[in-house]
């Protein structure tokens, strides 16, 4: 008897656009040569840097600014099951482009932001689409990617969330809004039951007091294995649609209560 295929777990999203190599170049380099480390020795001294999931990234078509996202473990995690205090930052690089004198122009500290237990968080990436809410509103994201352990219960996810700075302030306006899933539950030999489900959001033409509506499209697909003979066959159901429009309240932005028939 075969087995069921291998899932997918981890999400893998990339980055839209393209920009010219030699400005591209410019402004990782800023990024290679530490500026994360640097914003924690600066901000955080006396505090431990996960520095596998710490992020630094050009905002593309923002010249000289850069985000830097700084994980925190709490006093008293351990690995596997730690709590994280978030640190997101939006870096103005010095115009000499001396990245020793880059300054914090935006922040949010986030306390115990992301925790891990079961899940294990597997990425933090830095979402630079174009999302443009307001006239001043200029928002990036931030994507956690989420991976379970069990092999009899595969689980993965991908949040995302959005940030505009507002002055000093970085107002996160969108929390942890759940992106792609894929979940499932078999025996590890043939029999189970799977779901997956993709998203993509979108800025759309209408908007609500004074900032932009956004859209979230997404897709479902399920599908179940189980033996027939010395086979493992797998049926896939038919893929299901939907959409979601997400409306600023004043200060974040919240779904409405019914689900819209996907264009």
């Amino acid at each position: 008897m075969r087995s069921a295929p291998p899932r997918t777990l981890l999400v893998r999203v990339l980055l839209g656009g393209l920009v010219l190599a030699g400005c591209a170049g410019s402004a990782r380099a800023a990024c290679d040569t530490g500026l994360a480390e640097r914003m924690h020795a600066k901000l955080h001294a006396n505090r431990t840097l996960d520095h596998e999931r710490a992020v630094c990234e050009p905002w593309r078509g923002v010249p000289g600014r850069f985000i830097v996202v700084l994980p925190l473990p709490r006093p008293g995690s351990e690995p596997g099951q730690a709590d994280f205090d978030l640190d997101v930052l939006v870096v103005q690089q010095a115009d000499n482009g001396n990245t020793e004198r880059a300054r914090v122009v935006s922040r949010s500290f986030e306390d115990s932001a992301l925790s891990e237990d079961a899940v294990r968080i597997a990425e933090i990436k830095v979402d630079t689409a174009r999302y443009l809410l307001g006239p001043d509103a200029r928002a990036f994201g931030l994507r956690v990617l989420r991976q379970g352990s069990s092999r009899a219960n595969p689980y993965a996810s991908e949040t995302l969330s959005l940030y505009v700075p507002q002055g000093p302030k970085l107002a996160q306006v969108l929390e942890g809004l759940e992106i792609a899933l894929d979940q499932g539950e078999w025996d590890t030999n043939c029999t189970g039951s799977f779901e997956t489900v993709r998203g993509t959001l979108s800025v759309a033409r209408a908007s609500t007091d004074g900032w932009a509506d956004l859209l979230l499209r997404q897709t479902r697909s399920d599908s179940r294995s189980s033996p027939l003979g010395d086979e493992c066959i797998t049926q896939q159901q038919p893929q299901t649609y939907k959409s979601r429009v997400l409306r600023f309240d004043g200060s974040r932005y919240r779904p409405s209560k019914a689900a819209a028939p996907a264009d």
